[in-house]
C-alpha cells in the first residue's frame, strides 16, 4: 500500500541510479506517427503547398518524449527527408525537382533551427525529470523511515496500511500511523498533524518516535495519551514562536489486549474508528473525545478510555479526515460509512486497495489532502494467540 501504492508507467534508469518514469507509449511513437501521416498526405497535396514543409515541427514533436540525442537525430532525418521529397519529381505530381528551390532551402534552415531549439528543450526537460526523480527518491526514503510499513501479521491479527499524499511529488506529509506489539497487547496509533510542509513532517516524526518508545512503558492507554501530550507540548515549547497553541495533532490510540475480546480506544479530537462486523458498521464514538495533543492543558481530565467488544471476524479501521473530506467535482464528501456497508468485510489489504481506488475515482484523481488508514482484522477461523512482545537478542 502506499507506501505501497504508486502510479505511472515503466521507468528508465539514470546515471545516478534513480529511475525516471517513462512517457506513455503513444507519446514515444508520436514522431513515427507524425511522419507516417505526412507520407499519406503528401502524394495528394497540390504542388503549391507541399506538406513536406510541416516536417519542420518533427524535432519538437520528438522532444516531448525523447532526449536531446534523439531530437538531434530527428532533425537530421527531417532535413534529409525534406530534401528527398523536394528532389523527387513524381511527388505531388511535380514535373521537375525542387531540391534547391528557395522555399525548400528556407525549410531546411528552419528545420535545423527548430531542431537546435528542440535539442535544448529536450536536454532541459531531461535535467528537470532527473531532479524530480532525485526529490521523489529522497521523499520515498524518508517515508520508509518515518512511516515504515506495518507488519502484515501481529500474533493472530492481520494488518494493512494505506498512505496517499495529496502532492504526488512530495509522497509524504503530516498524516501518520503505527502498530506496535507490546506486553500490554497490540497498540495502534493514527494521527493528523495540523498544517503542511516540513514542520508537519518533523512533528509527525517526533510523535512517532515518542509513541514507539512509550507504547512499551505505559501500562494504561490514557497514560500513554497523556505522555504523548507532554511530548508534543515540549516540542512546541522548543520551537517557540507565536503559534505555540496552534501546533496540535489529532490522534486515536487503540489497544487490543493480549487475551483479545475487546478493543480500548482513546480519541484525541480525531475522526472515530469504524468497527466492521458481518452485516453492520459501527462508529466507535461515545461522545467524549479528548482534545488534540498539545491542547490537553485546556481540560482538567482530557483523555478517557472507551472499551468495545472485538470478536473474531471483526475488523477495525482507523483513518484520517482526508478520507471523509475527499470531495467529488460537485463538492460532495466521500461517503465512507455507506461504502463500508456495501463492501462487507474484506481482509485489510483488499479493503484498503478498494478504498484507495474508490477515493481516487470519487475525487477524479485530485486529492486535496493527505490520507492515511490502518486496518486490523481478527480472523474468525483462528484461535486467540497472545501477541507477546519482541524479545531482545542477548547480545
Amino acid at each position: 500500500m502506499r507506501h505501497g501504492h504508486t502510479r505511472g508507467g515503466p521507468e528508465a534508469g539514470t546515471a545516478t541510479g534513480i529511475r525516471l518514469s517513462a512517457p506513455p507509449a503513444w507519446m514515444r511513437w508520436l514522431p513515427v506517427l507524425y511522419v507516417a501521416a505526412l507520407l499519406v498526405i503528401e502524394p495528394v497535396t497540390p504542388v503549391d503547398w507541399p506538406v513536406s514543409f510541416v516536417l519542420v515541427a518533427l524535432p519538437l514533436v520528438t522532444a516531448f518524449a525523447h532526449g536531446p540525442v534523439a531530437v538531434a537525430c530527428a532533425t537530421v532525418f527531417a532535413v534529409l527527408f525534406e530534401g528527398v521529397l523536394a528532389g523527387t519529381p513524381c511527388c505531388a505530381g511535380r514535373p521537375v525537382a525542387y531540391l534547391w528551390d528557395r522555399h525548400y532551402v528556407a525549410a531546411y534552415v528552419c528545420t535545423a533551427l527548430v531542431g537546435a531549439l528542440g535539442t535544448i528543450v529536450a536536454a532541459h526537460r531531461t535535467r528537470r525529470e532527473r531532479t524530480l526523480a532525485d526529490l521523489r527518491y529522497v521523499a520515498e526514503t524518508a517515508q520508509r523511515v518515518l512511516l515504515r510499513p506495518v507488519p502484515r501479521r501481529i500474533g493472530n491479527l492481520v494488518l494493512g496500511s494505506l498512505y496517499l499524499s495529496a502532492a504526488a511529488e512530495a509522497r509524504i506529509g503530516g498524516d501518520l500511523y503505527e502498530a506496535v506489539r507490546t506486553a500490554h497487547g497490540v497498540r495502534l496509533l493514527i494521527g493528523d498533524v495540523r498544517g503542511k510542509g516540513l514542520l508537519a513532517v518533523e512533528t509527525a516524526a517526533a510523535l512517532l518516535g515518542a509513541f514507539r518508545e512509550a507504547a512499551h512503558d505505559e501500562p494504561d492507554l490514557a497514560a500513554l495519551a497523556r505522555r504523548m501530550e507532554r511530548s508534543m507540548s515540549r516540542r512546541s515549547d522548543q520551537l517557540g514562536g507565536n503559534e505555540t497553541g496552534e501546533r496540535f495533532v489529532t490522534a486515536v490510540f487503540a489497544e487490543i489486549p493480549a487475551d483479545g475480546g475487546r478493543v480500548r480506544v482513546v480519541n484525541c479530537g480525531h475522526p472515530p474508528p469504524l468497527l466492521v462486523r458481518p452485516g453492520e458498521v459501527l462508529e466507535l464514538d461515545r461522545g467524549r473525545p479528548g482534545p488534540p495533543l498539545n491542547l490537553g492543558m485546556l481540560v482538567d481530565d482530557p483523555y478517557h478510555v472507551d472499551e468495545y467488544a472485538f470478536r473474531p471476524g471483526d475488523l477495525l479501521l482507523l483513518y484520517t479526515d482526508g478520507v471523509t473530506e475527499t470531495r467529488d467535482p460537485a463538492g460532495e464528501f466521500y461517503p465512507l460509512l455507506q461504502r463500508m456497508r456495501s463492501w462487507g468485510r474484506p481482509p485489510p489489504h483488499e479493503l484498503l486497495e478498494r478504498l484507495h481506488h474508490d477515493l481516487l475515482h470519487h475525487s477524479r484523481d485530485r486529492l486535496r489532502d493527505d490520507i492515511a488508514a490502518l486496518a486490523v482484522w481478527l480472523p474468525a477461523d483462528e484461535p486467540s494467540r497472545t501477541p507477546a512482545p519482541a524479545r531482545q537478542a542477548p547480545w
